[in-house]
């Protein structure tokens, strides 16, 4: 009630304000006509007033605010293939049989264009996965998830998830796969038909993850060259990769 009284307060002050101005005018000139037809000069212009600051204006601050949304939500991006996704990834390339025959696809180097990421991440994208079922590493692929269960619930009750679409799809499918496997009691003994299930949510999970790790390698190629040199030398699917700078 206040904050309504108040704005009506600063209408009517300048409300009486203008007409104050109008009349002192017509006072000091004794020319109404004139004051009358800049008067109907500038109501004329408001419309165009109106569409300079709610279309083009009001337009530029939103993509400006968005952007600024972006980067940050990249730097939670940042977080997530930092705590989990590489390590994530690194199992990944363990489970699928054809791991030696991609990798080379998957080689990212320093020198690649915006252009080169954006179309392996396309790729692999839509890349048929396999999965060789070890129940070995699954046990470790299961202890790992339980560890980041926590980090994965503050994630996603991020807000400005709703900005970034792809990333909140990822978040939900390794939030999925998490719970499938740790609702079950083991993984070392599961029918075939579960098995087949669990791979199919391990593939979902593989796509999400390295697409979006592509888009996230072309931000930081963009913005944050030093950040990409990091991610390039712990690359999990180069064997030869290594995080020492050799040269």
């Amino acid at each position: 009630m206040k904050h309504l009284n108040w704005k009506f307060l600063l209408v009517s002050f300048l409300l009486a304000l203008s007409a104050f101005f109008y009349l002192l005018q017509i006072e000091l000139f004794h020319k109404p006509g004139d004051t009358a037809f800049y008067f109907f000069q500038d109501l004329a212009f408001v419309p165009i007033q109106v569409l300079l600051v709610t279309l083009i204006i009001n337009r530029l601050l939103v993509v400006r605010e968005k952007r600024a949304t972006l980067n940050k939500l990249n730097m939670i991006v940042g977080v997530f293939f930092s705590e989990i996704g590489v390590r994530l990834m690194t199992y990944f390339y363990r489970l699928e049989p054809r791991a030696r025959e991609i990798e080379q696809s998957l080689w990212v180097r320093e020198d690649w264009t915006r252009q080169q990421l954006i179309k392996t991440g396309k790729l692999f994208k839509k890349y048929p996965y396999q999965v060789t079922f070890q129940p070995e590493l699954l046990e470790e692929l299961r202890s790992f998830l339980l560890g980041k269960r926590e980090l994965l619930l503050r994630l996603l009750e991020n807000p400005n998830l709703l900005e970034h679409d792809t990333f909140t799809d990822l978040l939900l499918a390794v939030f999925h796969l998490h719970d499938e496997l740790t609702g079950r009691e083991q993984v070392t003994d599961l029918p075939e038909k579960d098995r087949a299930h669990l791979s199919g949510d391990i593939k979902r999970a593989m796509q999400w993850v390295v697409s979006e790790w592509f888009l996230y390698l072309r931000h930081l190629k963009e913005n944050y060259p030093y950040l990409y040199s990091l991610e390039v030398r712990r690359n999990p699917f180069d064997p030869q990769a290594s995080i020492y700078i050799k040269k």
